[in-house]
Formats: C-alpha cells, structure tokens, sequence
C-alpha cells in the first residue's frame, strides 16, 4: 500500500489522495470536497487543483491592486 499524500487548501485540509495502480484517488475530510470523494486524478497535483476550484483563496488573503 502507497503512502497517502495530504492535499491541503489555502492551509486546511481538503482530503488525501492514496496511489491505486497508475492512479490516485481522492478522499475527502470535509466540505465542499466531498463532491470529489472518490475521484481518481492522474497525479497528487491534479487532485489539489481540482480541490482548490471548490475553494476560493479566502477574500482576507487576496491582494488588492
């Protein structure tokens, strides 16, 4: 069994991701990730872009310019 890999948004954590075959299935800890429980991703990276569209960057973080 691989090593689960923590996928974290804007320093919370959305889920993880365990390798099944050429594959990396996402699990979700908490909202609003658990609309991609369960979804395969082909590297770590991708599943944390996808977690990360169902989370905007805080507005307290954003820049202003």
């Amino acid at each position: 069994m691989s090593e689960p890999y923590i996928v974290e948004i804007w320093g919370q954590p959305a889920g993880f991701v365990l390798k099944e075959g050429n594959a990396f299935r996402f699990h979700a800890l908490a909202r609003p990730f658990f609309a991609l429980d369960g979804t395969q991703f082909t590297t770590p990276g991708h599943a944390r872009l996808a977690a990360a569209r169902l989370r905007p960057r805080p507005l307290a973080e954003r820049t202003l310019h």
